[in-house]
């Protein structure tokens, strides 16, 4: 079994720079602090959450969205805390280790997606097409890439993920005055990896949710290990994480609903229809269908909100089939009130289903408490009808905005730009730390790499082989593409290839 003494391990790598006499605050509590300080953490503001190179200012970004998360997920962790508490199901777990679990998750919240590369997932996909197509006709000194680099090597090329690179950026390439980064505590990085495989050990099928992805590169391979030794953990998803996986659910799959809606790809009615044909539990669409019609009583989802004659009008939809039809207009002519927008409607709804969620999340957790515990638990938190809500909106979301020709076009802008920088920064990048100058060409777009990021490579390869360097030069490129915000992305873009608006 897992310990909370360990999980919530406050070791750091380097030396704390903010131990201070009569500095009161928490070590997680310094976490944050560094976090919210932090450049690469403000980068976030420019990056894509869903809508590539969107121009609205409504639409999410990376930043907003991961404060979202980490609002989420405090305020679940908090209820996961107090009701492992009231179960007395740890005696160990006491009102500090609650304290603990909410200022960690709250940290993990802001920078979960922080290793995200420029224009959202689909950064993450071009990336990995982008070696998938190249990387067998890369060559150095007269050797193919892909007969230097190791088996594990090649595979984080090939399955580039934000995740790893997320902890890359934060434990290795923010400062580069002490080489752990940021410096944060392991108990927070071991929440932070999501998936505690390697490249060569992630099963994209896998039932279990901690093996679908890889969770850290080669190159932080003895970091990793180091961490798992700390928190205990060897090997298992950290019990903090799942909190943190269903927080990012919740977030995303409420807000992304709202966006699209917002943007116009789909209406109210299209979207209520949508729910019925993916068989969301009843309940909630008349939850629904109450705020549009205007007749909601009642203080929270599940209790009865029309009376008898609700009873009675559900029980009869239910027996003949037509749920919607035949609530939405009796409802509205039992009540005579006035009809709300198809928008405020919606955005009641969503914050209900959030508490909803939270509410199914939360008994996720401590029902399966014994098996997250030991490293068994292998599913999301959230189960029953509420995960056939979130799988329901997501759908949505993907068929409706996901797919539309908008999206497609600014996928296509974006593979456009990240396709020049790596065919440009790849080469380049191998070029460096040679005794042979590299190219004129090679030379400016190495100048292009940031003196932190070149310093940790000079740290990493300093006991290796030139032939062993190979694989930290190409990862000088994935550094610097990975750190671009949209914006910085797509005006390199346009100025190395002389495009005026």
């Amino acid at each position: 079994m897992m310990r909370w003494s360990q999980i919530l391990s406050t070791y750091r790598a380097g030396e704390d720079e903010d131990h201070l006499q009569n500095d009161l605050r928490s070590e997680f509590e310094k976490d944050y602090h560094r976090i919210i300080g932090s450049a690469s953490f403000r980068r976030l503001q420019d990056k894509t959450q869903v809508f590539p190179l969107d121009k609205s200012d409504f639409i999410r970004t990376r930043l907003t969205h991961s404060l979202e998360v980490s609002s989420i997920g405090r305020s679940l962790a908090q209820n996961i805390s107090e009701s492992i508490i009231d179960r007395r199901l740890d005696p160990s777990f006491n009102l500090e280790t609650e304290r603990n679990v909410a200022a960690v998750i709250e940290c993990a919240g802001l920078i979960h997606d922080i290793g995200n590369p420029p224009f959202g997932h689909f950064g993450e996909e071009a990336i990995r097409e982008w070696f998938a197509r190249h990387l067998p006709r890369l060559s150095y000194n007269g050797r193919a890439v892909t007969d230097i680099l190791t088996l594990q090597e090649k595979e984080d090329l090939l399955n580039f993920e934000g995740n790893a690179q997320g902890l890359r950026l934060v434990s290795k390439l923010h400062y580069a005055e002490n080489g752990c980064g940021l410096n944060l505590t392991y108990g927070l990085l071991s929440t932070m990896i999501k998936y505690p495989r390697s490249s060569v050990e992630m099963n994209p099928r896998a039932k279990d949710v901690t093996e679908k992805k890889m969770g850290y590169f080669r190159s932080e391979e003895e970091l990793f290990a180091r961490i798992q030794e700390k928190t205990g953990t060897k090997g298992r998803r950290n019990p903090l994480t799942f909190i943190l996986e269903a927080a990012d659910d919740i977030a995303y799959a409420t807000a992304d609903i709202e966006d699209a809606y917002k943007k116009g790809f789909f209406d109210f009615q299209t979207f209520v229809s949508e729910l019925w044909k993916r068989k969301v539990d009843p309940e909630f669409i008349e939850i629904l269908d109450g705020h549009y019609t205007g007749n909601v009583q009642g203080k929270g989802p599940g209790r009865n909100r029309w009376g008898a004659l609700g009873d009675y009008m559900m029980s009869r939809s239910r027996m003949d089939g037509t749920y919607g039809g035949t609530l939405r207009s009796s409802e509205a002519a039992m009540s005579g009130s006035q009809v709300s927008s198809g928008e405020s409607a919606l955005m009641k709804w969503l914050s209900e289903m959030q508490s909803l969620l939270l509410i199914n999340a939360t008994g996720g957790f401590v029902d399966n408490y014994k098996a997250i515990m030991s490293g068994t638990f292998s599913s999301e938190l959230i189960n029953g009808r509420e995960a056939v809500l979130i799988k329901a909106l997501k759908g949505i979301a993907y068929d409706y905005a996901f797919t539309s020709m908008s999206i497609y076009k600014t996928e296509i802008a974006a593979n456009n730009i990240l396709t020049y920088l790596l065919n440009k920064m790849v080469p380049a990048v191998l070029q460096y730390d040679r005794e042979t100058p590299p190219g004129l060409m090679e030379e400016k777009f190495l100048s292009l790499i940031s003196e932190n990021y070149l310093q940790v490579y000079e740290w990493s390869v300093s006991d290796k082989s030139d032939w062993q360097k190979v694989y930290n030069r190409i990862l000088l490129a994935t550094d610097t593409i990975s750190g671009m915000t949209d914006s910085y992305a797509r005006d390199l873009y346009t100025d190395l290839n002389g495009i005026t608006s």
